[in-house]
């Protein structure tokens, strides 16, 4: 145990606006500790070392002293807040889901570039695969929050869900990023710590809150900020295990796959999809199915596995064509499921240096998804045609393609759009010296996306 040089004056602070004792304290988490299985010898001394900054907690002790302080105080007390941890630090490391997604909220808003700097790791990918749930979830339901949730308190956190996830495929992840987090850290998140009238809507307030946890990450993930996004598609996980072990957990599984994909890092990915699978096959509707198997076939073409990925994508076709129940909202955040698999399917048949079938598969990708209310997936998908022609020496279409995108692209904070028009300058340098037609003035649009 590692001396501190000063006082734990926040500590200090929070312990005497609760206004219980050292000893009272100590015995607060000796109960949390036993509630996880484990002996813990706290003392009232043992309080007093770690105020005055001469010790600090060992192990999960101050895991179990937050939880201890927050039980007392009727709301979420977590480690950065009294001096344990730094808000960069915390993230996935906090077994807590709440206190984890209250710590990552607050970060956001209050020193953002922890976040905005935070490493996305690939060992990060694994670990829904050992994750202890039942320690976690014995944890949460020790609880005795003050506050009764309601069915509206869970709705409203659906609906603000909602709204900023379709201005998020308008305007990018860069808009309104702030107040969805800190709504997650202020609202949603403590809102798990109430009384539940009933096992249901106890599932369904985890399951929404997870659902926000996830569009926080995403629209990091849309910005660059790929370790962020991993954190909170960490935290998500933990919030959907408690909604929904097996679907809604298997999706998660497949967030935090899909990121790793995009950024060309498949180690693990397979195994991630897999263990996703088993959780979610015979729990989720066909076209979830189909979204969790095409998945797994970017996984299997990413690693050179060709024909896993061809039945991986059989599966995916089948799956969709199944009808058998409706489409959760936690699947349904990235549009139609046809659209999707289209465009899955298109990203697995480049790796598999298929552009014939990859430039059919964004084409009919287009027509599944809504042109006004899918903006950003429609440049995208413009951006990625355009690469596709590019490859079959198709110029003067790509740059069509290419220029469809700028147009949709345009008003967007998106670091994956700037990534897009960035990656295509040098093809269209090569095209002004054989002079395509179009391409002088697309290179000049490009050049004005980028300033």
């Amino acid at each position: 145990m590692a001396a501190q040089r000063e006082p734990n004056s926040r500590l200090r602070e929070t312990v005497d606006a609760i206004g219980c004792t050292y000893e009272t304290l100590a015995k607060d988490v000796r109960r949390v500790a036993a509630e996880n299985g484990e002996i813990a010898r706290t003392n009232k001394s043992a309080v007093s070392h770690w105020v005055n900054g001469t010790r600090r907690p060992s192990g999960r002790t101050g895991q179990y002293l937050a939880e201890a302080l927050s039980r007392r105080a009727g709301r979420t007390v977590t480690q950065t807040e009294i001096g344990l941890c730094a808000p960069h630090a915390e993230g996935p490391d906090e077994p807590d889901p709440v206190l984890a997604a209250t710590d990552l909220g607050r970060a956001d808003v209050e020193r953002s570039r922890f976040l905005a700097v935070a490493a996305f790791t690939t060992a990060g990918v694994t670990m829904p695969l050992a994750y202890d749930h039942g320690a976690t979830a014995r944890m949460l339901r020790a609880r005795t929050g003050k506050s009764v949730v309601g069915t509206e308190d869970v709705d409203v956190v659906r609906q603000i869900s909602a709204a900023f996830s379709a201005a998020d495929e308008l305007l990018g992840g860069g808009h309104g990023l702030t107040t969805v987090t800190a709504y997650l850290a202020d609202t949603a998140a403590p809102m798990l710590r109430g009384r539940f009238p009933n096992e249901a809507l106890r599932r369904a307030a985890f399951g929404a809150v997870a659902e926000l946890a996830y569009l926080a990450g995403w629209k990091h993930h849309d910005l660059g900020q790929e370790g962020a996004a991993q954190r909170y598609y960490q935290v998500g996980y933990q919030l959907a295990c408690e909604a929904d072990p097996h679907g809604h957990a298997a999706w998660m599984m497949r967030a935090l796959a899909h990121q790793a994909l995009s950024l060309k890092q498949p180690h693990h990915c397979v195994g991630l999809v897999e263990g996703a699978l088993t959780r979610g096959l015979g729990h989720v509707d066909g076209r979830t199915e189909a979204l969790l198997h095409i998945t797994h076939a970017r996984a299997y073409a990413a690693v050179g596995e060709k024909p896993s990925a061809a039945r991986a994508l059989l599966a995916a076709e089948d799956s969709l064509l199944r009808d058998d129940g409706p489409q959760p909202s936690y699947s349904r955040v990235s549009g139609p499921a046809a659209g999707t698999v289209a465009s899955h399917t298109a990203r697995t048949l480049t790796d598999l240096a298929d552009h014939v079938g990859t430039e059919q598969q964004h084409r009919d990708a287009l027509t599944c998804w809504d042109r006004e209310r899918y903006k950003r997936v429609h440049a995208l998908t413009y951006a990625d045609l355009g690469d596709g022609l590019a490859a079959q020496a198709r110029a003067d279409e790509a740059v069509a393609a290419w220029s469809q995108a700028l147009t949709l692209m345009k008003g967007m904070t998106s670091h994956r759009t700037h990534k897009a028009v960035s990656s295509i300058r040098s093809t269209l340098a090569v095209y002004q010296r054989r002079r395509v037609p179009g391409a002088a003035d697309l290179a000049r649009r490009a050049r004005e996306a980028l300033a």
